[in-house]
């Protein structure tokens, strides 16, 4: 059966270093012919022939090159009417040749020109040696890309001819149609990935250099087989490499001693997961954010949530507000996906954070508050802005109802309502509305304090937080009918902003230590976006942001799994569902963590640089959110990074299980039939 391998859909522009870089995350894909009776390696000449040494060397199988000359159109060589592949195998484009009138004679002259030169090459790279038996044979067709196939076509049609067995082509990068044409015409096709658009075949790549011929003549005279390069690939593993650099992490908290290594004395921890749903996950970081509360002097969580429910959450652990519980306090956390913050995992950690804090109350020690940096809250906090003016200024609470009155046109409660109607001529901009009232708050805040205290800081800056929040939602819910990065960013951007604001805000005094902040949110928020292939789409992210305002004052550390299972939804808005998480991807960050085989451990170049190689080449990195579609696993949940630039330390545990809900449902309760029913195997 014939497999395509897709690939994210983002742009994934400038992905590989290099052609031996995205050779070795080929090879990582096409680990299912590692060990195979009969398989070769043809490198199509020359600028396939590095990335197809990576392939057969990590597959310990013979490699050749295998030649295609364009042939250009008569008087215009660079515009191809067809191709000549080793073997003397021509491929024409009939309509080319039709309508530039190219005559019999005239194909037959170019043709015979470019054998000779096929033949010259052929002979100059191998340097005497005989070309490999192809027939019968399972042949890996490897080149550096492919942009309009011809190439390729040219030279799976040769290898017909020749009667090779099972073919597969395998590229880093194509156009999705072109690969999806090949899947046609061959046993498997693997294109690493598939930009959308595709420009051109170097745009993937940092260093797309013209190989030459010495270095095709060097590789192919280089073994990719038998004991010394076997020596190469069984010196020692990248997942050897992991298993005597990491660190055991027991249930995900890593010892003490290492987390001290890791964090030192940065002010901004961010810590991530690779769901938003794993129970593992929650607990883990709660234990270290409990660590870093106590022993590092850390005063605020910041979560990737709606800013007013979080902070009624604060409100809680600070011994204010009418809750009376945990559960309680987080029963503003209403809107989908509600199990995010209301669960277990998070509900035992405020009631620690609410008891942490009255033990410290009234001894002059800094407590620690709960807050939110995420801008869903629309509606939400412009009545947070109009609750808190009417009891200091009920002029300005009249005025802020008149101005936010502009968002009625819209269903209550649903921003994306306002964002589509604005978006498209179908209701009025409120843009102008939210700055002014924004505006109106920060030239306040002043008056405000001087007439009711210091005591009145805080609750003056949630106010002008949810202002914030209003005009910075305004203008997401409108961007995101635009384009998914310009309203990712928007968000990110909003997160940052509200982490800086709340750093200052807690610095305000300057008669106490440095505040310092731990960040809960999703890895695809927390990692840095420069280390993927959706940052060279112009994506960012919290923890690129981060890094280039505070520098080595941050670090960033994310959460992965193998396998297990997760709490979450298959569409938007849906039911919270206890699904079956399948086992990582060949060439994955997940699957290289799964063969280390220990169960739970960190791994950090900021203690052991000897962890930086494996974690230095790009791999496919598992997103899960609060959807999750196992049909779509790799399109919908896979990404290209580079570990050791996208976090500081990583830990992973490799079976986890799904984080439970506040409410528990039937649906959750019964989970998800696993894939081998009935059969149990």
């Amino acid at each position: 059966m014939t497999v395509t391998r897709e690939a994210h859909r983002d742009q994934p522009h400038r992905v590989f270093r290099d052609r031996r870089e995205a050779g070795r995350v080929l090879a990582g894909l096409l680990g299912a012919y590692r060990g195979r009776e009969g398989v070769v390696v043809l490198g199509l000449a020359r600028g396939g022939i590095p990335v197809a040494w990576e392939v057969a060397a990590a597959l310990g199988v013979p490699l050749d090159a295998f030649i295609v000359r364009k042939l250009g159109a008569p008087g215009h060589d660079e515009f191809a009417m067809g191709a000549l592949a080793s073997g003397g195998r021509v491929v024409l484009n009939d309509d080319v040749v039709r309508a530039l009138g190219v005559t019999p004679q005239q194909l037959r002259d170019i043709a015979e020109r470019e054998g000779r030169e096929l033949l010259r090459r052929e002979a100059a790279y191998r340097r005497g040696r005989p070309p490999l038996e192809l027939a019968g044979k399972t042949v890996i067709l490897v080149d550096d890309g492919l942009a309009t196939g011809s190439s390729m076509l040219a030279a799976v049609s040769a290898l017909r001819e020749m009667d090779a067995g099972e073919l597969v082509i395998a590229v880093p990068a194509a156009p999705e149609s072109t690969c999806r044409e090949f899947a046609g015409l061959v046993d498997d096709a693997v294109c690493a990935t598939m930009p959308t658009p595709f420009r051109a075949v170097g745009e993937s790549f940092w260093d797309f250099s013209q190989v030459s011929d010495d270095e095709v003549r060097d590789l192919l005279a280089t073994p990719t087989t038998g004991f010394a390069t076997a020596r190469i690939r069984l010196a020692e593993t990248p997942a050897e490499v992991i298993a005597r650099t990491a660190v055991d992490a027991p249930a995900g908290v890593p010892p003490h001693e290492a987390l001290d290594e890791v964090i030192g004395d940065a002010r901004i921890v961010l810590i991530g997961e690779s769901t938003h749903g794993t129970r593992e996950f929650y607990e883990a970081r709660a234990e270290i954010t409990k660590w870093l509360i106590e022993e590092k002097g850390f005063c605020a969580v910041a979560a990737e949530a709606d800013w007013p429910d979080a902070y009624r959450v604060n409100r809680y652990v600070r011994g204010e507000g009418a809750d009376g519980s945990a559960d309680e306090a987080l029963s503003g956390f209403e809107r989908f996906p509600g199990w995010m913050w209301r669960n277990t995992a998070v509900s035992d950690f405020v009631g620690w954070l609410k008891a942490h804090n009255a033990a410290r109350r009234g001894g002059g020690h800094r407590e620690t508050g709960f807050y939110g940096l995420d801008l869903y809250s629309l509606h939400r906090s412009m009545r947070e802005v109009v609750t808190y003016l009417e009891n200091v200024d009920p002029a300005a609470a009249q005025r802020a109802r008149h101005r936010y009155a502009c968002f009625d046109h819209a269903s209550a409660d649903d921003g994306q309502a306002y964002g589509f109607a604005a978006a498209f001529g179908a209701g009025l901009s409120c843009e102008r509305q939210a700055v002014e009232q924004l505006v109106e708050m920060q030239r306040s805040m002043l008056d405000y304090v001087r007439r009711d205290g210091m005591s009145a800081e805080d609750e003056h800056f949630y106010a002008q937080q949810n202002a914030q929040t209003v005009r910075d939602a305004e203008v997401y819910y409108r961007a995101m009918f635009g384009g998914r990065v310009s309203s990712w960013n928007l968000r990110d951007r909003h997160m940052a902003h509200t982490l800086e604001a709340l750093l200052a805000h807690l610095d305000r005094h300057g008669d106490q230590a440095p505040a310092r902040i731990v960040v809960w949110a999703h890895n695809s928020h927390v990692g840095d976006a420069r280390a993927t292939e959706v940052g060279a789409d112009g994506q960012l992210t919290l923890g690129q942001l981060a890094r280039q305002t505070w520098g080595e004052r941050v670090r960033l550390i994310g959460f992965t799994t193998h396998s297990g299972s997760v709490t979450a939804a298959s569409e938007w808005g849906g039911p919270a569902e206890r699904k079956v998480v399948r086992p990582a991807l060949n060439g994955s960050v997940e699957e290289l963590f799964h063969e280390v085989g220990t169960p739970e451990f960190l791994i950090s170049p900021l203690i052991s640089r000897a962890a930086a190689e494996p974690l230095d080449a790009v791999r496919l990195g598992r997103a899960i959110g609060v959807i999750y579609l196992p049909a779509t696993e790799r399109q919908s949940h896979y990404y290209h990074v580079r570990p050791r630039d996208q976090f500081d330390a990583i830990i992973h545990i490799d079976r986890t299980a799904a984080l439970e809900p506040l409410e528990v449902t039937s649906t959750w309760i019964a989970g998800e039939t696993p894939e081998t029913y009935p059969s149990g195997l």
